[in-house]
């Protein structure tokens, strides 16, 4: 059975980029969100496998929604995906429950070769 993907990203231009790429993989995308806040209610609707979550969002920031699936026991696998990229910002995505952190820009192989790596 293919892993079920939610993919949270601002642009949508990235949404798609993030779809093709792991579509491709045969990852099956249920849902794609532009914010926070429906990420969070879409992630507890379609309790995803694995959500790619990036972390400049317009209503918040992925580690606020990462915080939150946390208190709610999501059991996905959440990829941080983001331009951020400074150590203290990454360390603080993992400490809150992110299982891998990818910085923009990254090459379709790099973020299959992560999502593959977080479903093992």
């Amino acid at each position: 059975m293919s892993k079920r993907v939610l993919i949270v990203d601002d642009s949508l231009y990235m949404r798609t980029v993030i779809k093709d790429a792991l579509a491709q993989a045969g990852y099956e995308i249920v849902g794609q969100a532009g914010n926070g806040e429906s990420a969070i209610d879409m992630a507890l609707e379609l309790e995803p496998d694995v959500i790619t979550l990036d972390n400049i969002l317009p209503d918040m920031l992925g580690l606020d929604v990462l915080n939150v699936l946390k208190d709610e026991e999501l059991s996905a696998k959440i990829v941080m995906i983001s331009a951020v990229g400074q150590e203290s910002v990454v360390e603080e995505g993992i400490r809150r429950g992110a299982s891998k952190y990818l910085v923009k820009p990254f090459t379709p192989e790099q973020l299959v070769a992560t999502v593959n790596g977080v479903c093992k």
